[in-house]
């Protein structure tokens, strides 16, 4: 029997894709908010095309402040934006 390949909803897009393929964004106990490149920080999650274009719509749709049920800085969606583009390889 093939191995079921688990997959996730992007919050930019709404497309489902294998988690592999996400970026997790986590909101830690603490209540920090970060991308978390290995998916095994703990906290609440939420998943991320690994695109700006899908940040962006997240962004503006305030699809953090609703997976996460609070105010999500701006400055967290610029660190967001930067870790992205230098994951990407355009930095």
């Amino acid at each position: 029997m093939a191995k079921k390949i688990p997959m996730r909803m992007c919050i930019g897009c709404g497309e489902m894709k294998p988690k592999k393929e996400l970026i997790r964004a986590v909101k830690s106990p603490e209540g920090e908010i970060s991308l978390d490149f290995t998916g095994k920080k703990s906290g609440r999650g939420a998943y991320l095309c690994q695109n700006a274009a899908c940040l962006e719509k997240a962004q503006k749709g305030h699809k953090l402040e609703k997976s996460f049920s609070c105010k999500v800085a701006p400055e967290v969606y610029e660190v967001m934006m930067h870790a992205l583009s230098e994951a990407d390889g355009t930095a």
